[in-house]
């Protein structure tokens, strides 16, 4: 899809009239929607606050009620003001998140189609106690199940492990190849490490709209202060440049291995070779790099590709400076005549906010 065609879906979805509840719901659909959701939330077994709380039985739950997660001030507002989870508030919530409830730290933008916030609520209601044991449990069961007495279990005793005998503190084991490999996954500038593989511009927009345009804004312009990922050209000498993988980046195997490595966000390495190519070819398109939405980028042609800020890093010479040069001994004290002058302010860009007062922005999901 063009990035017009993309801009006027974005644009026609604000003149459509809501209206979650009207659809039938899907658990099966609404898992697949809820992708753009689990980088930041969890549902079922051992699921546990991430960026957001935890999705189990949201519904009948209190708005601000998880324990140990840090909501912002207006979400404990609104559940000190009543404001209780169920269909409809829910599905409000998936509409407009900032718009239903102001001020939250909530990043994503909303979900546009009505039928996708119907399935995502089927799908939430499927870990949810109040929507499936009260509804498939008799009473007089549950109450009955309740007086039953816990049937006791024997544990056995463990056996003290054997102490290894081999390497100075004699711990642990050689790593297994099969363990090396799977952390032998950095790639060089010139390609080497690149696993087989694959992926079309087209397809990475499609991922991209699963997967990262949550944090990353539809056209990489990024969400809160999540990253900028497209755009920035020019503004290297700016007081405040743009650094993005069109702007500022140097090579594309950094792009490839990050995205490989620790992407998406809350959910590393579930992405395969092929959808770590499409991405990487997407965000190409993104930055003009390429303007060819059929455009392939695979392992035979990806140490093709140069980013346009290239030629502007230097190989690291510093053996050859003076003072390294002459083996100078390193100050390790009083190394100044007088104290240190700031002179300038870096403009902080953490994404993981971890002050008591700074509840906005990203790093933080009500």
């Amino acid at each position: 899809m063009s990035k017009s065609l993309r801009l006027f879906g974005a644009v026609a979805g604000l003149l459509i009239v809501t209206g979650a509840q009207a659809f039938a719901q899907d658990a099966d659909a609404g898992k697949k929607v809820f992708r753009k959701c689990a980088s930041c939330h969890a549902v079922g077994d051992n699921a546990r606050n991430k960026v957001g709380p935890h999705l189990n039985d949201v519904f009948g739950r209190t708005a601000g009620t998880v324990d140990g997660f840090k909501y912002s001030k207006s979400m404990k507002a609104a559940g000190d003001e009543g404001l209780v989870w169920n269909d409809e508030t829910v599905g409000k919530y998936l509409e407009k998140p900032k718009a239903y409830i102001k001020g939250t730290k909530m990043s994503f933008a909303g979900l546009r189609k009505d039928k996708d916030v119907a399935n995502v609520i089927a799908y939430l209601k499927s870990f949810s106690a109040e929507s499936t044991q009260e509804s498939e449990k008799p009473a007089d069961a549950a109450v009955s199940e309740e007086k039953k007495p816990e049937a006791k279990v024997a544990i056995a005793p463990v056996a003290d492990a054997p102490v290894a005998n081999h390497g100075t503190y004699h711990l642990g084991r050689p790593a297994l190849p099969e363990e090396i490999a799977a952390w032998d996954i950095d790639i060089r500038p010139d390609g080497q490490g690149l696993p087989a593989g694959s992926g079309t511009v087209a397809k990475g927009g499609e991922l991209f709209d699963e997967q990262c345009a949550v944090c990353h804004g539809s056209f990489g312009e990024g969400e809160g202060r999540w990253p900028v990922l497209a755009g920035g050209q020019g503004t290297l000498t700016d007081d405040r440049p743009v650094k993005t993988i069109g702007s500022y980046w140097p090579y594309l195997s950094t792009v490839f291995d990050y995205v490989k490595r620790a992407m998406p966000f809350g959910n590393a390495q579930s992405l395969s070779d092929d959808d770590v190519y499409a991405l990487t070819a997407y965000l190409l398109y993104l930055n003009d790099i390429v303007t060819d939405e059929d455009f392939e980028l695979s392992s035979d042609n990806f140490a093709e590709m140069r980013l346009p800020n290239e030629e502007n890093f230097i190989a690291d010479n510093r053996q050859d400076e003076p003072h390294y040069a002459a083996g100078l001994e390193p100050c390790m004290s009083n190394c100044m005549p007088e104290p240190a002058k700031v002179t300038m302010h870096a403009r902080v860009l953490d994404v993981t906010p971890e002050g008591e007062e700074d509840e906005s922005g990203a790093g933080a999901i009500d």
